[in-house]
C-alpha cells in the first residue's frame, strides 16, 4: 500500500498534539493517522521532521529513545516523564491517551473493582467467550 500523499503532515500533527510530560509510540501515532502497521513510517517522518514538532516525545513500544540520540531522555525527563530502572521510558505512567489527549486534558488511568460476577461484563473477556454457551 503506498502511503497517503498527507501521511507526513498527519503525523506531525499527531506529534505536535501529545501534552509535555507524556510520550506516544511510533504504532500509536501510525494507528492515529489510519495506518496501522506504518511505525516504521512514523519513525523516518520524524527523523526528518522540522524544528518545531517535539519528536522527543515518541518512543518504540517498549518505551526505548531512539539510538543515537542521548538528548532525548534529557529532554523527556525535563518535562516529567518517568523512567524504569531498565533505562525505557514509563508508558504505564507517562504514555499519552490520545483520546483525551486531543481534548488538550490527561485523563487518570481507570481501577477496576474487581467486583465482576459470572456471566457479567468483564473488559478481560474476549469476544469468542462472550458467544460461548455453557
Amino acid at each position: 500500500m503506498a502511503l497517503p500523499d498527507r501521511f507526513a503532515a498527519e503525523v506531525r500533527a499527531v506529534v505536535a498534539q501529545i501534552p509535555r510530560g507524556c510520550v506516544a509510540t511510533y504504532g500509536q501515532i501510525a494507528r492515529l493517522v489510519g495506518m496501522p502497521g506504518y511505525a516504521r513510517h512514523v519513525g523516518h517522518v520524524l527523523a526528518a521532521a522540522p524544528e518545531g514538532v517535539p519528536c522527543h516525545r515518541v518512543v518504540n513500544a517498549a518505551g526505548r529513545t531512539a539510538p543515537g540520540w542521548d538528548a532525548q531522555r534529557t529532554l523527556l525527563e525535563a518535562e516529567g516523564v518517568r523512567f524504569r530502572p531498565n533505562g525505557c521510558a514509563d508508558l504505564a505512567r507517562s504514555g499519552w491517551d490520545a483520546l483525551s489527549g486531543l481534548s488538550g486534558e490527561r485523563e487518570k488511568p481507570r481501577r477496576r473493582s474487581g467486583n465482576t460476577r459470572a456471566g457479567q461484563y468483564s473488559p478481560l473477556r474476549t469476544r469468542s467467550a462472550e458467544n460461548e454457551r455453557p
